[in-house]
């Protein structure tokens, strides 16, 4: 076998018989992959083996490749970011499985990406540090990883601008077709993508709006990766936020 260290992402993990669970990663070095892990089905160590595969969790490994197999393997794995808060802030815990499943069912098997990964880990640093803004976080996260995705929104905005989803622009003249964001939407959206995530706090949202611009991103990413419909977890979110 030949190994390789890396530092990886895990977007999803399946039972794989009685010992042992495939787990979906975004790597830094190889893109996405799928690895098996065995063992986690018994033993002492269950508990704490299985808690690194949690969605979102950043982790750093040894990788196994072998001929025989397109799985790779995983060897000394440890936790690449120290988690303090994620794992157990309901709010959080939730965007985090929205990241995940969005990024699964968006990006797949492909080479190396190395802005796109960069981005994603410093996301996950930031939500679990976030104090103020949680509860925009996702819309955040949505708005600003479609640059990395091929299809970011022009930075053309100005005030009172229609956003044109089909052309992924800006424009003072309402588009002749349903597929854009109005005014307010459209301002939000620029607030969104030129905001620091540490400023998220500031931008003021109640429920209604956090729904309808989630709602709105969801068809703005659609008419690009039609793949996002299936995100279960837009749900979850519409109630908890």
């Amino acid at each position: 076998m030949k190994s390789y260290k890396a530092r990886g992402i895990v977007l999803n993990c399946v039972k794989y018989g009685d010992k042992a669970v495939i787990v979906q990663m975004l790597t830094d070095c190889l893109g996405r992959q799928s690895y098996i892990v065995q063992g986690i089905g018994s033993g002492k160590s269950r508990g704490s083996k299985k808690a690194l595969f949690q969605p979102m969790f950043a982790l750093q490994f040894e990788g196994l490749i072998s001929d025989k197999s397109e799985l790779h393997r995983l060897k000394d794995v440890c936790s690449g970011i120290v988690l303090q808060q994620l794992p157990y802030d309901i709010r959080k815990s939730t965007i985090a499985l929205f990241m995940a499943e969005v990024l699964y069912r968006l990006i797949g098997e492909s080479e190396a990406n190395e802005e796109l990964f960069t981005f994603i880990w410093g996301s996950i640093e930031a939500l679990d540090a976030l104090e103020e803004g949680v509860a925009n976080f996702h819309l955040w996260f949505l708005a600003n990883i479609s640059r990395f995705l091929g299809f970011s929104p022009e930075n053309n905005y100005t005030e009172g601008c229609w956003f044109d989803m089909r052309e992924g622009s800006y424009t003072p003249i309402h588009p002749l077709h349903d597929k854009f964001f109005n005014q307010h939407y459209a301002r939000l959206l620029n607030d969104l993508t030129e905001c620091d995530v540490e400023y998220l706090g500031e931008i003021g949202l109640n429920r209604t709006e956090r729904v309808e611009m989630l709602s709105a991103l969801v068809d703005y990413y659609t008419l690009h990766l039609s793949s996002i419909r299936n995100v279960k977890s837009i749900q979850i979110l519409q109630q908890v936020f």
